[in-house]
């Protein structure tokens, strides 16, 4: 049996995950959740889905062990990264006063800068963003049966803008930035948005995810 296994570093929601890969996922697979090294490096594929503040899940990520677990999976296994799983990849952000990333995509995480407007209605727009948003997607086996411009869900302050144009794999646009959404390079894939708020599509890319 195949088993694909989803970091839980202790500071995620990782039920709603899970749930969702379980729906997607065939009897030939088993979903794990686990902060265990031997478990996670047995995996088949990894998930990293995260939430909060990046300067105290990369401190949880260091003091446990896991950041160098992340680091080994991100040279060979296949790898989803979702929210702060994404934004952790880059080499830095300005979120909590500068925090040090994994360095596996050259880049920083920059945060929303008021005012944003509505291109639309010229209204003022929240930070975070909040709520659904279309992604324009480019050529990727994870967008497999996904319209260009679905909408996902997303709750973030923050955006990744990586130096190589190279591995963005989708973009959305919010308050006039078009910021990246999505990126990939060989057998990693991350995204800021959730698929598992996502509803139809959001199932379609982690079934896309098991599948690759």
């Amino acid at each position: 049996m195949k088993t694909v296994t989803i970091i839980d570093y202790g500071m995620s929601n990782l039920r709603s995950v899970s749930k969702a890969v379980e729906q997607v996922a065939e009897k030939n697979w088993q979903v794990l959740v686990s902060d265990n090294a031997k478990v996670i490096l047995r995996a088949d594929k990894v998930i990293f889905p995260g939430q909060g503040a990046i300067g105290n899940c990369m401190t949880l990520l260091n003091q446990t062990g896991i950041a160098d677990v992340i680091r080994q999976t991100l040279e060979n296994k296949p790898f989803l990264g979702i929210c702060l799983g994404l934004q952790t990849l880059l080499t830095t952000s300005e979120e909590n006063g500068g925090v040090a990333g994994f360095d596996w995509a050259t880049g920083t995480v920059r945060r929303f800068v008021n005012p944003l407007i509505d291109s639309d209605t010229g209204e003022h727009l929240k930070i975070p963003h909040m709520g659904w948003n279309q992604v324009h997607n480019n050529h990727h086996p994870l967008w497999t049966g996904i319209p260009e411009n679905s909408r996902f869900y997303f709750v973030h302050s923050f955006y990744v803008d990586p130096k190589d144009s190279g591995i963005i794999a989708g973009t959305t646009s919010y308050g006039g930035i078009d910021f990246t959404s999505a990126i990939a390079q060989n057998n990693v894939f991350a995204v800021q948005f959730h698929p598992e708020k996502s509803q139809h599509v959001g199932l379609t890319l982690l079934k896309n995810f098991l599948d690759w």
